[in-house]
């Protein structure tokens, strides 16, 4: 191994989206006095998108220059600003529409993103995978979005909404989203559930904001057993399942509890799990364990040390690295020491899957393509491998969780 081998990296967990304005081109015309009142009384609510932050979302050079210096090579792009005429990101619960216009008028923002990020990664092809977005209140059209969605490029897949309580969605067992699962296998469009938009909204006190920060990540994992239990998993076995930014350490736990009542439910001894799970269990072939090592994957944003103590029992060939570009918890502009803390002493051709090999295969990235990139800007593989100092990163770092614990540099 020569002391000048790089990492290619390849992260799991980006967001960008237009700025207001910038969505109007992409907006049929009968559309555009509405977009026009809307955007006049639009009032931004994260300060992430405002001034001189918010163009790390739509400025795609200052985006790859900033990547770059950050060793990263390649990208998947989750939303993150607000497409046009919602109340707020897609990443968070929607409510519903409250009219069939202002349906049709969302349905309308959403397209105008999914075309916008088409010429947002096209700027730099194969180095971006755009996340197309669709609408569970309407599968049909949502079907016809992820077609056009494969055929315009898009091809970090579909970004799976969540149900939460009390939003008046069907929950993803139920057999009305059939047509989505079928067409994601058809295609080979990963569904990804990114945290967030699984939750009910926040209440109005501090102690709402904590709860909400706690529970999050759990009502994002629901979608694991909601789409096993529903069978889709089980119909589609070609249909892949990514969850993002929910953290690592969770796996091992969740897999050992679903398989030991999917056991009980399969029992026959009359149990209680068996009268309530028996009819649901005939229809499954397989254990949660055996559904994830086949079908799922963690898009691992900031991995802590512990969590990579955990890869063998998540699977090191499910494991994709992400940074969380451009948000404020994100490992940027420290991803070489967040990766270095990481990853120390990981073998190689381990790292390798989880920082580049899993994601390039599963959203189909050219790694001969990206090769010269990351020879050019790459983590050097002795640095990653010797892993980070003490008080060799600035204290402003401890924004983001990877770095947690981390004895940083005196101020």
């Amino acid at each position: 191994m020569s002391s000048d081998d790089r990492y290619i990296v390849i992260s799991a967990d980006g967001h960008a989206g237009g700025d207001i304005g910038d969505y109007r081109p992409y907006l049929e015309s009968k559309w555009h006095d509405d977009f026009d009142a809307w955007a006049a009384e639009y009032e931004n609510p994260y300060e992430d998108l405002e001034g001189e932050l918010g163009g790390r979302n739509w400025d795609s050079a200052r985006r790859m220059a900033d990547l770059e210096a950050d060793g990263q090579a390649a990208e998947i792009l989750y939303p993150n600003t607000i497409p046009p005429f919602y109340p707020k990101t897609s990443l968070t619960a929607q409510p519903p529409a409250l009219t069939t216009v202002d349906a049709e008028r969302r349905w309308a923002g959403l397209q105008a993103h999914n075309r916008w990020l088409v010429d947002f990664c096209n700027d730099y092809p194969g180095r971006r995978a755009g996340v197309v977005q669709i609408n569970l209140f309407d599968v049909e059209n949502s079907v016809a979005e992820i077609r056009w969605a494969r055929e315009h490029g898009l091809t970090g897949g579909v970004l799976l909404p969540g149900t939460p309580p009390g939003s008046g969605l069907p929950q993803l067992h139920h057999a009305s989203y059939e047509p989505i699962w079928q067409a994601c296998e058809e295609l080979g469009m990963p569904l990804n559930h990114h945290t967030g938009s699984a939750a009910p909204p926040m209440g109005p006190d501090p102690e709402d904001t904590i709860t909400f920060l706690l529970e999050v990540s759990w009502y994002a994992h629901r979608a694991f057993y909601q789409l096993i239990l529903g069978g889709a998993l089980e119909r589609h076995p070609e249909l892949q399942l990514v969850f993002t930014e929910q953290g690592t350490a969770w796996v091992p736990d969740e897999l050992l509890r679903l398989d030991y009542f999917f056991e009980r439910m399969r029992s026959s001894d009359g149990s209680q799990e068996q009268v309530w799970g028996a009819e649901v269990m005939s229809k499954l072939s397989l254990k949660p364990s055996e559904y994830w090592a086949r079908q799922c994957h963690v898009g691992a944003s900031f991995i802590r040390p512990m969590e990579m103590g955990v890869r063998h029992q998540v699977g090191v060939d499910r494991i994709m690295w992400g940074s969380d570009y451009p948000h404020k918890e994100a490992s940027s502009p420290y991803s070489r020491e967040a990766i270095a803390l990481a990853f120390a002493g990981v073998p190689r051709d381990e790292a390798e899957k989880m920082l580049s090999l899993n994601a390039a295969k599963l959203y189909g990235f050219d790694l001969d393509f990206l090769r010269p990139i990351a020879d050019r800007i790459g983590p050097r593989v002795d640095e990653v491998f010797a892993g980070l100092p003490p008080r060799s990163v600035p204290r402003d770092a401890n924004m983001c969780p990877a770095f947690a614990g981390y004895e940083f540099a005196a101020e």
